[in-house]
């Protein structure tokens, strides 16, 4: 595997800035391509139709009937909207914000006009009436996404990454240095060694996190820890890659593995006497990287505070930057421990 030189996070990269702005930033579109906006509309729309019926329908023993034949009628002009949407994004993007706003809410009127003579509208509305609630839901979802973007704008979300990535630090800085300790006296020379790569991984540590960075790279800086751990663990540390070639380019959230691996470490290697070992696997399936860390369980009690912390920081900063498209789960089963993320391929740009 080749590695840069000036280390770690050198490449090219996507900032959080960029994909707030692709998710939604008031006065332009938001990313009809994300899973997790499109679910979002999907959910809005369905949840004013079920308003409506409400308000509408005094008798609760019709509101069944009545929630069947509104869904019927919105969900085929809801499914080709989105869709023109995502086919039409790309164009789209390089509207002026109003005219976005103007596209998206004639879009829905349009759609629901050409779809009124197939379906018609629940209860027999009238054309205009039904055309004008397909015009009201369009503006109301746009609406939703304008103040999304305000509420997560890209100041006060990157204040929020830069939280918690620096409680990553003061942990890592712990470890190292007690690794360091644990030799200076028996090998000085080989704990000099060791602070100058601690320092090195320093640098990388203290750097603004805002951007996505190639996996090589992250897995670079992993690799420069776990040699740090190996000076108190030595040979009970024993760590599986398995890599597969294509994911490796892939771009992910800065310090997504070492958290993980630090947390292997200290639950599945330190409390036993006995040699163990970490698996670490990256793979690609389709468009999604998959990414599992898995160390063996040790019986003997220790305290889980942290590792829940280090888990639910590394969830919410997947949400920051994958939106709903990202997931983790964990995984006890076979005396072992795994967390597997899964995320988007995106590549770094050549």
């Amino acid at each position: 595997m080749n590695r840069d030189p000036k280390g770690p996070y050198p490449g090219k990269r996507q900032s959080i800035s960029q994909k707030l702005r692709a998710l939604a930033t008031p006065g332009t579109l938001p990313d009809f391509r994300n899973m997790g906006v499109i679910l979002r509309v999907v959910l809005l729309v369905n949840a004013l139709a079920a308003l409506t019926v409400f308000i509408r329908v005094d008798a609760v023993d019709q509101w069944g009937a009545a929630l069947l034949a509104m869904a019927g009628a919105v969900e085929l002009p809801l499914f080709i909207t989105v869709l023109l949407l995502y086919i039409g994004r790309p164009v789209m993007e390089r509207l002026a914000p109003v005219r976005v706003w103007a596209v998206v809410a004639v879009l829905g009127l349009l759609v629901s006009l050409v779809t009124y003579p197939v379906f018609g509208a629940p209860s027999g509305e009238a054309v205009w009436r039904w055309c004008g609630w397909a015009l009201l839901a369009a503006v109301a979802v746009m609406a939703y996404f304008d103040y999304l973007g305000r509420l997560y704008s890209p100041a006060l979300t990157e204040a929020r990454l830069h939280a918690l990535t620096a409680r990553i630090r003061p942990h890592f800085l712990f470890n190292s240095l007690n690794g360091v300790l644990g030799v200076i006296r028996e090998d000085p020379r080989r704990a000099e060694r060791v602070l100058e790569e601690i320092a090195d991984m320093f640098r990388v540590l203290m750097k603004e996190h805002k951007e996505l960075v190639p996996l090589d790279d992250e897995i670079d800086l992993c690799t420069r820890y776990l040699d740090v751990e190996r000076l108190r663990l030595g040979d009970r540390l024993v760590v599986r890659w398995d890599l597969e070639f294509r994911p490796i380019a892939a771009l992910v959230p800065p310090l997504l593995l070492q958290p993980l691996l630090e947390n292997a470490v200290y639950h599945g290697i330190e409390p036993s006497p006995q040699p163990g070992d970490i698996a670490v696997r990256v793979a690609r399936r389709g468009n999604e990287v998959l990414l599992e860390v898995s160390n063996p369980i040790v019986d003997t009690p220790r305290n889980q505070r942290g590792n829940r912390m280090a888990q639910a920081n590394i969830r919410e900063r997947l949400a920051l930057f994958f939106d709903l498209e990202a997931d983790m789960s964990i995984d006890r089963r076979g005396g072992r421990y795994t967390v597997r993320i899964r995320f988007p391929y995106r590549r770094v740009k050549s």
